[in-house]
């Protein structure tokens, strides 16, 4: 067929050969394209870089040497030698390339198996090859079928509904809680990195109201500006859980920063209106026994794993599902470039048996000139609806997908003579 993709990834790469070979700018991308696509044995090309993979997709009459043509312009583009690259690499040929490709565009073959963003990166990097001019036929269809697989995959499995990071799960569990998260407001205490991660996914969820507290004043007052909230002071903590929604706690701490008692106080205070605890903190910083008193909902990092756990498990199951979208979509594909082939022959028919209907109606005409203009009208239409049912079955054998098929062609051209054309 012609197609190849010759690339490195997060499974077969260290991150610091994956920064080496990275088009970290749409600029890069372009530059690469209109080199790529000036050598001689590159017909098509589409360049897929991200921060955990570079692939670059290739249709080719030599597709034997575009593996090599592809590591040299790396090395080349990057400055860097083959060698500190070469055994990372992986190329897949025809049919383990569409099959990758629409693995990769349905997040199967991600980091994070279902994660979204990568269905846009993809479609963001064909936009690019569009207007570069660099892709045709086979690539414009395999990069919609690709979307359209991802599509697929997304709508007709739960692949993507299971969050599997800590931090996501942790607002999951919040949205389970509170329904309109844009009228909530929530304290990050202290600055962990899961913390502030849970916070950006809050933020992005609709959340509004954000407060920052630290016993380091100066790094709440630099969170709560990186997160458009405001900073407050550590010693009015209590104070402040009291008119929040939700907590996030990560500090370093080697104690309980909040225990029951104090839990007790402020419930009473919030007249018990629902109160969400995330304690991502090692070793803990919340008393597990606060999860005792009425309407207090508090997570460990434990608790969190255990629902990372369980969501990974059920995205196994649903990825199941995806990959037989994937063949499925992969069969549809070849069977499009199965009846390309027939094409040219089927065209190569019809404008033959024209060109005959077309000899013997002017033979007809000068035979029996004094018929007039409306019978020969008429007399014309008839023979070109015979030509089309003559044709019908021919046509939709040829187009037909079939074990025979290409024994189908050899037949089709040596029956209406097209083989004589040529010679």
């Amino acid at each position: 067929m012609g197609l190849i993709v010759v690339g490195l990834n997060h499974k077969t790469a260290p991150v610091e050969i994956r920064e080496k070979l990275a088009f970290n700018t749409e600029a890069s991308t372009r530059e690469a394209l209109k080199k790529l696509i000036k050598l001689e044995s590159v017909g098509e090309v589409v360049i897929f870089s991200t921060c955990n993979r570079v692939e670059i997709y290739i249709y080719s009459e030599k597709q034997s040497e575009i593996a090599d043509v592809i590591k040299e312009f790396l090395a080349k583009f990057h400055q860097i030698d083959i060698t500190d690259f070469e055994k990372y690499l992986y190329a897949y040929t025809d049919r383990d390339a569409v099959m990758h490709l629409f693995r990769v565009a349905s997040s199967l073959d991600s980091m994070i198996v279902g994660e979204p963003q990568i269905t846009g990166q993809v479609k963001a990097s064909y936009e690019i090859a569009l207007s570069e001019r660099t892709t045709s036929l086979i690539l414009n269809h395999l990069m919609n079928r690709a979307l359209f697989t991802a599509k697929r995959v997304r709508n007709e499995t739960r692949i993507g509904e299971n969050p599997v990071s800590v931090s996501y799960a942790a607002v999951d569990l919040i949205k389970k809680v509170f329904h309109e998260l844009d009228k909530k407001s929530v304290l990050l205490i202290g600055a962990g990195e899961m913390a502030e991660l849970a916070m950006k996914h809050l933020i992005s969820s609709g959340i509004k109201n954000i407060f920052v507290t630290n016993r380091t004043y100066k790094k709440a007052e630099e969170l709560a500006i990186k997160f458009h909230g405001v900073a407050t002071l550590f010693e009015n903590l209590k104070q402040e859980i009291v008119s929040v929604d939700i907590v996030i706690c990560s500090t370093n701490a080697p104690y309980y920063v909040i225990n029951k008692e104090i839990i007790k106080e402020i419930m009473s205070q919030r007249k018990y209106k629902p109160l969400f605890f995330i304690d991502i903190s090692v070793p803990r910083n919340i008393d597990p026994a606060c999860d005792e008193v009425e309407n207090v909902y508090l997570y460990n990092i434990d608790d969190l794993q255990n629902v990372v756990d369980s969501n990974l498990f059920e995205r196994g199951k649903e990825a199941e599902k995806a990959l037989k979208i994937v063949e499925e979509e992969t069969e549809k594909f070849f069977q499009w470039i199965s009846s390309l082939q027939s094409v040219p022959v089927i065209v190569s028919i019809r404008t033959r048996a024209e060109q005959l209907r077309q000899e013997e109606f002017e033979k007809f005409k000068n035979r029996f000139k004094d018929l007039s203009p409306e019978v020969l009208s008429s007399i014309d239409y008839l023979t070109q609806s015979i030509l089309n049912k003559i044709m019908h079955s021919p046509t939709i054998a040829l187009k037909n997908n079939c074990e025979d098929k290409e024994i189908l062609i050899f037949a089709a051209r040596r029956l209406f003579g097209l083989d004589s054309d040529e010679e």
